[in-house]
């Protein structure tokens, strides 16, 4: 078990994370208190940091030891050279990005609440996703792992068809997120499945055991796990039964935004390291417990962020 993000960092040299799918330039305005409709406030700090699910997920994984490359797309815009520009910093590889020629970088302008942690989001995206096509020039020697967000279906389907074909000894894992249309053809060829509430919510389910039962049964995933937040994790391996991990809870809530990340690099992480499934997700749920106690995704070996103005 990792007590903090920080502590047992080492080199990974058995292979890299290829992570799959989009950045974003974030602008987060820290408010003391969420305002009302037509309210003017003024923010208590800006920060402007790289997001994305799985680049923040990179982030944290890198910090772990585990050398990390991402592929997506970005614009040609100042935003995506500070986006690569960070990834660098984290030591992420960021070669096979496509920049899409008069293309924008997408933004989330994110309000984060200084009472309660918590945030909201609004994204603005104007770019296309990256394509099967793209993803068949993106080498697959050398990996560990490929973790992909389930977003863009139909593509994303087609390049899980093509680890599985040319790399079969790589694991794929797939975060559901959200519920997008055709995301089912993405329940076939990962062996890990990492949901959200939100997902589980969107496809009809409050109970999580029965939620991970009929996602193992739609899917030959090998291990299901769904975050839940406030309530910690649940997960079930092919052949067992559903357990539940309980929050870990800091002792005050400064920051929720990328907890989902975070969790979701934990319980990489920790199949990386080859520990049973358990202790896998209860070691992903400390870490997702530990960052909604400091404000960012990474911890303090990482960079700063890109700016920071208060």
């Amino acid at each position: 078990m990792i007590s903090d993000p920080a502590e047992s960092v080492r080199a990974h040299p058995a292979g890299s994370v290829l992570g799959v799918g989009i950045a974003v330039l974030d602008l987060v305005n820290e408010v003391e208190v969420y305002p009302a409709e037509d309210d003017e406030v003024r923010a208590l700090a800006l920060r402007r940091v790289r997001g994305g699910n799985v680049t923040n997920s990179l982030a944290v994984l890198s910090q772990l030891g585990h050398p990390c490359r991402w592929v997506g797309t970005l614009g040609d815009d100042a935003a995506a050279d500070l986006i690569l520009d960070d990834l660098a910093g984290h030591g992420i590889e960021a070669r096979d990005a496509v920049r899409v020629p008069g293309g924008t970088t997408p933004t989330s302008s994110i309000l984060l609440s200084r009472a309660g942690g918590s945030r909201t989001i609004v994204h603005f995206r104007d770019l296309p996703e990256l394509s099967a096509e793209d993803f068949g020039r993106v080498s697959l020697a050398g990996l560990a792992r490929v973790h992909f967000e389930g977003r863009n279906p139909q593509e994303t389907a087609r390049m899980i068809r093509r680890v599985r074909e040319e790399a079969p000894e790589v694991p794929i894992s797939v975060e559901l997120e959200k519920h997008r249309p055709g995301i089912e053809a993405l329940l076939h060829g990962p062996q890990v499945l990492l949901a959200s509430r939100a997902y589980a919510h969107a496809v009809g389910f409050e109970d999580p055991d029965a939620f991970l039962e009929d996602l193992l049964m739609h899917s030959d995933a090998r291990l299901c796990v769904v975050a839940r937040g406030a309530e910690g994790a649940a997960f079930l391996e092919r052949g067992g039964h559903v357990q539940r991990v309980p929050a870990y809870v800091p002792t005050r809530v400064v920051d929720t935004l990328g907890a989902g990340d975070v969790f979701n690099a934990g319980v990489i992480h920790g199949l990386l390291e080859d520990l049973p499934a358990a202790e896998a997700v209860e070691q992903a749920v400390k870490l997702a417990g530990l960052k909604c106690g400091h404000p960012g995704i990474v911890t303090e070996r990482a960079s700063p962020p890109i700016s920071d103005r208060t």
